[in-house]
């Protein structure tokens, strides 16, 4: 499996562990600036790599009324701050192609949403930008047909693609982890993250909004480190049930060190059995 580069990041068999985390929605640039802060003080003193993650637009909400975000001039504002008085990489995702050229002057890393991972006009504008691609397995898709999802960003000019597993659907309104499933997609020749907080998802769970369980992250994560994960994705925020978007899934601030000590530990504990 080939390294991915990610700016001056590395990601991919014997790196340090990749965290991309963040809010699920840009709400202002001092909140912004304050999360990324946070997470770098964190981050810094750990064998890990962290880009900084944040959505400019929720274009897929289950209701029309809900928050989307500051839109993309704006948000791609405070992404810009974000990298340049931090010094860390930034992510957002994408979800129309004349998307992607913009986005890429900002970001080391463009992110495919889950529903979008088929759309192969996305995938090529996110490939021809030229920096990173972290595309999420759809909800809906076998791990094995991700080999389509990755030949079309390699024949479109891809050269550092990230494999993003986070829950497949279960009837209504569930979503469930199938941990082969992180096996199957590192067999692609990708490395692959796991995105813990939107496994937990129950869409549509509270009506016009989703729901989800975040007390299971924890478990989830630490058991894809012990699988074999080569990033980490978590949604985090001061004050997760004051966030416009995803409220339930993501994980408060104040208790991500103690997670990421646990799933560093697993991540030890594997490496010195195998």
């Amino acid at each position: 499996m080939s390294l991915v580069s990610i700016g001056d990041l590395s990601c991919g068999t014997s790196q340090p562990l990749l965290l991309i985390a963040g809010p699920c929605v840009l709400e202002d640039e001092s909140l912004a600036l304050a999360i990324a802060a946070r997470l770098k003080t964190i981050c810094e003193p750990r064998p890990l790599a962290f880009v900084f993650k944040a959505s400019f637009d929720k274009a897929n909400r289950t209701s029309i009324r809900s928050y989307r975000g500051p839109g993309l001039e704006e948000g791609l504002r405070i992404l810009r701050q974000v990298r340049d008085q931090l010094g860390v990489h930034v992510t957002t995702d994408i979800h129309e192609p004349w998307q992607a050229a913009r986005a890429a002057q900002v970001c080391a890393l463009l992110q495919i949403p889950a529903f979008l991972a088929r759309q192969t006009d996305l995938l090529v504008a996110a490939a021809r930008t030229g920096v990173a691609v972290n595309v999420k397995k759809g909800q809906f898709m076998a791990p094995h047909e991700m080999r389509h999802v990755l030949e079309k960003l390699r024949q479109a000019g891809a050269e550092h693609v990230l494999l993003c597993e986070r829950g497949t659907f279960f009837g209504y309104g569930r979503l469930v982890n199938d941990m082969r499933a992180l096996v199957e997609l590192r067999r692609l020749g990708a490395p692959v993250v796991f995105d813990a907080t939107h496994s937990v998802q129950e869409p549509g769970g509270q009506g016009g909004t989703t729901g989800g369980q975040r007390e299971f992250v924890p478990h989830l994560a630490r058991a894809a480190t012990a699988v074999g994960i080569d990033g980490l994705f978590l949604e985090t925020h001061p004050e997760p049930d004051a966030s416009p978007s995803d409220g339930p899934n993501i994980v408060p601030l104040d208790e991500l060190p103690d997670l990421l000590d646990q799933v560093l530990a697993v991540r030890d504990a594997v490496r010195n059995v195998t």
